[in-house]
């Protein structure tokens, strides 16, 4: 740790910063589900123009993402996540003031700017200010706090929608925002990546591709895969992407070296990441309406019966993060992905139209002990198996690949659930909801198969950079 970063107060601080930051970015990507119905009350609006308004903050996110990291990596982290917090404040109000439906997706879209830039440089800013050693806690609570805002996006919106009104689920971002914005500037020292020049073609081949696919998965569900916009999206994205890695083999400075990929640790747990994401992201999507929906509860009510799953983070993963440090992290990551996919699996299993909460608390309760084993060890992998220099894109791609993975799910799922089921009655939608979870646990599964695939001891060396006077991380057991 420098001496800079010691003297502006180092970890607590950044830890607290990063983890707020974190939360406000993660929580906005399902918030607004169940505020839809009040949005549309208020606004009007189509079913097509209500969609958008959660898409369009998941397909800026998604193709800023890496990005945002490489700005920090070439500008300064610090001053980059100081700009990306006060768009994503600014946008944050503009939303909750919002005239009319088309305002309020231009503003979810500048929200989801603001997150890109933001969110990966909140790891790479925490990992600089936390000694070594304390790392794994660290990243431990700062998973915790972000798997709580993946997974209780729906309580809170609909909390709020339902004893205030729709607005205070964006108005909740701008205190904390404004709040944030002094701090990170007195307590978080600036740091830097390479300082390559920015790769303007790699930067166009990769967020051009992003954005076809992206759009595609969060447009099939709704137009149909056949569609023209789909089926265009989807293969451009694909070529584009293609073209990305072709050049990023060749050019000099690439915004994403491939050599990375040659390191069984990176590539395992961005398989095992975007995996996961895949499979937690769908199933919350239907189970947080099955509960609403099919079994009857308000949307606070059914909130606070998931907490058992939402809620295990916040017990469980600094424990994790220090079990990691203890004993490597690949096991932890490979027992909590296993504990996921047994809990959709138990799920499944046990949903009825009229299933009593007992017989579903023990899948919520494994699958939220899974969730927690994940997130803390998860991002210690990534950022101990790069260069310090390096960690900035290493995040930025690592939260790429669980966006999209998690625009995949919520396709994937919604398509199963269409061919199975619907939502005439409690029991099609039981009977669409019940392959989808059984999907979820077997992708969530092989993610933990991906996660063995890490070598159980790894150190970032000369096969993850080139030879050259650049700093050396410390030995992990991961």
């Amino acid at each position: 740790m420098s001496q800079q970063t010691a003297r502006r107060g180092g970890a607590a601080w950044a830890l607290v910063i990063t983890s707020v930051a974190g939360f406000m970015a993660a929580l906005d990507n399902l918030v607004v589900t169940t505020a839809l119905p009040s949005i549309r009350e208020d606004l009007g609006g189509g079913l097509h123009d209500l969609e958008w308004t959660v898409s369009a903050y998941t397909l800026t996110f998604a193709v800023l993402l890496m990005f945002g990291a490489a700005l920090g990596d070439r500008f300064g982290r610090r001053r980059l996540f100081l700009a990306g917090l006060a768009v994503f404040t600014g946008a944050s109000a503009a939303a909750a003031m919002a005239p009319g439906i088309d305002s309020l997706i231009a503003a979810r879209a500048v929200q989801g700017a603001g997150a890109a830039v933001m969110m990966p440089l909140t790891l790479t800013l925490l990992t600089a200010a936390v000694p070594a050693a304390k790392r794994g806690m660290a990243y431990g609570i700062w998973g915790a706090v972000n798997g709580l805002a993946v997974a209780s996006g729906p309580l809170v919106g609909g909390t709020l929608t339902e004893h205030i009104s729709w607005q205070w689920i964006f108005w909740l971002n701008v205190p904390l925002g404004l709040a944030l914005l002094p701090l990170a500037r007195l307590r978080l020292a600036e740091s830097h990546g390479t300082g390559a020049p920015l790769d303007i073609p790699g930067t166009l081949l990769a967020s051009g591709g992003l954005f076809g696919i992206v759009y595609g998965l969060v447009r099939g569900p709704v137009d149909g895969w056949t569609g023209g916009l789909v089926l265009t999206g989807l293969f451009t994205g694909t070529a584009l992407l293609a073209g990305f890695v072709l050049y990023s083999t060749r050019a000099k400075n690439p915004m994403l070296p491939m050599r990375l990929f040659r390191s069984r640790a990176f590539s395992g747990i961005n398989a095992a990441s975007l995996l996961m994401f895949l499979g937690m992201f769908g199933s919350i999507f239907l189970l947080s309406q099955y509960m609403q929906g099919v079994l009857g509860y308000s949307p606070t009510e059914a909130g606070l019966r998931m907490l058992p799953w939402t809620g295990m983070p916040m017990l469980i993963a600094p424990v994790a993060g220090i079990l990691a440090d203890r004993i490597g992290g690949r096991p932890v990551v490979a027992a909590g992905l296993f504990l996921q996919a047994l809990g959709l699996g138990y799920m499944a299993v046990v949903a009825t139209a009229e299933a009593s909460y007992a017989a579903q608390l023990p899948a919520l309760i494994i699958s939220g002990v899974g969730m927690a084993l994940f997130f803390a060890p998860a991002s210690h992998l990534v950022m101990s198996s790069v260069l310090p220099r390096e960690q900035g894109i290493a995040s930025g791609a690592n939260n790429a690949l669980r966006e999209v993975g998690g625009a995949l799910g919520i396709a994937v799922m919604a398509s199963i659930f269409s061919a199975q089921g619907g939502y005439e009655t409690g029991q099609t939608f039981v009977d669409g909801m019940r392959p989808a979870l059984v999907t979820g646990s077997a992708v969530v599964a092989l993610a933990g198969v991906a996660a063995l695939l890490i070598p159980s001891r790894c150190r970032t060396g000369p096969q993850a950079a080139p030879a050259g006077p650049a700093p050396v991380l410390e030995t992990a057991s991961h």
